[in-house]
């Protein structure tokens, strides 16, 4: 039976793209050469990996082989970075998840940054919830994360990010420099599920809490209280994506997020994830 890393990134691009023609675009070869690739894998294997009805999906073995084929690629896209290392500078493909506040309030210019300092890396950008964000980290998804509030590790911190009111313009409260939650008790509030429903939680403690609606996209949110439907409390990076007719107004009760860039816990890091974290720590 002979392996090969093009075999393994073949497949794995197939499943985290959804198709083979997503795949070849984020492999930037053919089509063709991607079911090339997927198909002599599975010869080699003696078993199908991927099913090819409707969405490309891992069959059963290939759910047992995912695992094993992100250590294997992951291992050797680092000894490759290792040895580009060694002779001057950092190399590779690295997939960086964060929450979507993340990528718009702070990703920009960090991007801007890294491609200057690291010309050879290539960041991809994959946004995602607090929770789905960890989950593709720990699960070899992702080769680094913009995590939200992790234990103390070896990351570094990009950022820490208050709590605000969000209120439509016209609110009464609106022009206020800054707002305690009891103030906000007569308003329906609308509560984001979308990572920060600890946080909306810690502000409230010791005040009554009843959300009257609870969302999870963003831009649900956005919208509702610029209808009027209620008031929400947000972090403060969502200013980035403020549409007109909301104001965002700081909290008397201190509540903030640590926003930490970092690479899997308990695994070895890519040597482009190690590079990118030390720049910003430095």
């Amino acid at each position: 039976m002979t392996l090969n890393f093009a075999q393994l990134r073949a497949f794995l691009a197939v499943v985290d793209e959804g198709g083979f023609g997503a795949a070849a675009d984020a492999l930037g070869i053919t089509q063709s050469a991607v079911s090339h690739a997927v198909a002599s894998l599975e010869r080699s294997l003696g078993h199908p990996v991927l099913s090819r009805r409707g969405r490309s999906t891992p069959t059963s073995f290939g759910e047992e082989l995912l695992a094993h084929a992100r250590a294997a690629v992951t291992a050797s896209a680092a000894i490759t970075a290792l040895a580009e290392r060694r002779r001057g500078g950092a190399r590779g493909t690295i997939r960086l998840a964060a929450p979507p506040t993340v990528c718009q309030g702070l990703l920009p210019d960090l991007l801007t940054r890294w491609r200057a300092e690291f010309p050879r890396v290539d960041v991809r950008v994959f946004e995602g919830e607090d929770d789905e964000v960890a989950e593709w980290l720990a699960g070899g998804t992702v080769e680094a994360a913009v995590l939200v509030d992790p234990p103390a590790g070896r990351g570094a911190r990009i950022g820490e990010d208050a709590f605000h009111a969000l209120l439509r313009d016209d609110h009464p409260l609106a022009g206020q420099p800054r707002i305690g939650v009891a103030e906000l008790a007569d308003d329906p509030f609308l509560l984001s599920r979308g990572g920060c429903e600890r946080h909306v939680r810690q502000a409230h403690a010791g005040h009554p809490f009843a959300p009257r609606h609870r969302v999870r996209e963003l831009g649900t949110l956005l919208a509702m209280v610029r209808s009027g439907v209620g008031v929400s409390l947000v972090p403060g990076l969502v200013a980035s994506m403020l549409p007109a007719g909301l104001v965002m107004v700081p909290l008397r009760e201190r509540v903030v997020r640590s926003l930490v860039l970092s690479g899997p816990a308990g695994r070895e890091w890519h040597p482009a994830v190690t590079a990118l974290v030390d720049s910003v720590r430095g």
